[in-house]
């Protein structure tokens, strides 16, 4: 039996997911059985670097969703309209969806997967979060018998180049953003990636996986990567940091508490070392222990290599046994987490204030930040001195949000502050 697949999309990622159906010698034995049978893109005229028929493109996407002949709908149009309504539709009429869009799941994957539950079909996202490295699979499968606690990873490539170029070349920001747009990594509007947007996206997903509970996307804490300076950089260097955006989720005292934010690393943590557009995820479990995935996180290549595994491996359990879905290929929690606030996280900060030069500064300081409760680890204070400005580095041991933003607060009433340009936190 041949199944027959239904592309929306036919850009960098349908054109990569084609190529592999068109090329299938020495890759899974399956591929022959599957079949792309229609395409459905948004204009019939656009050059295109991947040779389809003629005679099964179309621009009417409803069409595919709606063809009885079709078995699986791959959607790789992204963005929310129409793909969240070409997913229903397809799903009302009884077919599979393999989709890598990490916004449409994020944000409506609740009524999707009851939908999907209800009617009986696969709903599979293997490349909607981290692209090529297989770390859905391993939460739903490999590492079931793993209570997760933990989940932390660099899970947006645009904004780790940016950060890795920043760390080995001393750039800026607004340039190292400038190269990285030129060069492809970041979108002419980079708000998705360098304001956390995208990496939040992934984090909601990964985290339901993980923990077993859906997440709403909207309790996830999130900071971009906008504030962070050569200056930063530079400093956390000096303190054996590296500087990253970071998902974070674990559980802490029954709840879960999950967030996206620039984060100072040490330099000996598996993910310090991850560089370029290169995603990974680090994940924390008993009895396994702790586990690194790691590998291209958006592309054609890998994209499409996630995309065409869940048609794989949705044509194997039809295969296998028809008309009955496998549990371990499925989402089929309904619960919402409790997410704890981020008032309650605690945790290292680093801050990089601007004080003018006067005597007792530092003694200011320490008095605002004893009287919170917040123990400091290291301080800096350079000898450079601009504007008449000193510029202080402090990094605390581990102290709740709340008493942290108190003492902030504190010392923004210090007649002898600026200004704080940068407030960070430690992992």
């Amino acid at each position: 039996m041949t199944y027959k697949v239904g592309l929306l999309g036919l850009g960098t990622v349908g054109s990569g997911v084609a190529k592999i159906f068109q090329d299938p010698k020495g890759r899974h034995p399956l591929l022959p059985d599957i079949e792309i049978a229609r395409v459905g893109v948004r204009s019939l005229n656009k050059q295109r670097d991947v040779a389809i028929a003629s005679n099964i493109v179309t621009d009417d996407l409803e069409s595919i969703v709606n063809d009885p002949a079709i078995d699986i709908v791959v959607e790789v149009i992204g963005g929310i309209e129409p793909a969240k309504s070409l997913i229903l539709r397809a799903i009302a009429n009884g077919k599979h969806v393999v989709t890598a869009n990490k916004a449409v799941i994020a944000r409506h994957g609740n009524e999707i997967f009851s939908a999907s539950k209800q009617k009986g079909v696969y709903v599979m996202l293997e490349a909607a979060a981290c692209g090529g490295i297989p770390v859905i699979q391993a939460l739903k499968q490999s590492l079931g018998g793993n209570r997760i606690s933990e989940l932390t990873g660099i899970v947006n490539g645009t904004t780790n180049y940016i950060l890795s170029r920043m760390y080995f070349e001393g750039a800026d920001f607004e340039a190292t953003l400038a190269e990285a747009q030129k060069l492809g990594y970041a979108e002419a509007d980079p708000t998705a990636d360098v304001d956390g947007y995208d990496a939040a996206d992934k984090m909601a997903i990964l985290a339901s996986l993980a923990f077993g509970d859906r997440i709403k996307l909207e309790d996830i804490y999130r900071e971009g990567i906008r504030s962070i300076t050569s200056s930063d950089i530079g400093y956390a260097k000096e303190l054996g940091f590296t500087i990253k955006l970071l998902g974070i989720a674990r559980r802490t005292d029954g709840n879960l508490e999950i967030r996206v934010h620039p984060t100072l690393i040490p330099l000996q943590h598996p993910l310090a070392n991850i560089h370029g557009v290169t995603n990974a995820v680090r994940i924390a479990g008993d009895p396994i222990g702790e586990v690194v995935f790691s590998g291209p996180g958006a592309g054609a290549g890998a994209t499409a290599s996630a995309v065409v595994a869940d048609i794989i491996n949705v044509v194997a359990a039809l295969k296998s046994v028809p008309n009955h879905i496998n549990q371990l290929m499925g989402c089929s929690h309904e619960h919402y987490a409790k997410i704890a606030p981020i008032e309650n996280t605690v945790t290292q900060f680093y801050a990089r204030l601007l004080t003018h030069d006067k005597p007792g500064v530092i003694g200011d300081l320490g008095t605002a930040f004893g009287d919170h409760h917040v123990s400091l680890n290291a301080i800096l204070q350079k000898n450079t001195i601009h504007d008449g400005l000193a510029e202080i580095v402090v990094v605390t041991q581990k102290v709740s949000e709340l008493n942290f933003q108190k003492a902030i607060a504190a010392i923004r009433e210090l007649t002898t502050l600026h200004s704080i340009p940068t407030i960070l936190r430690v992992l």
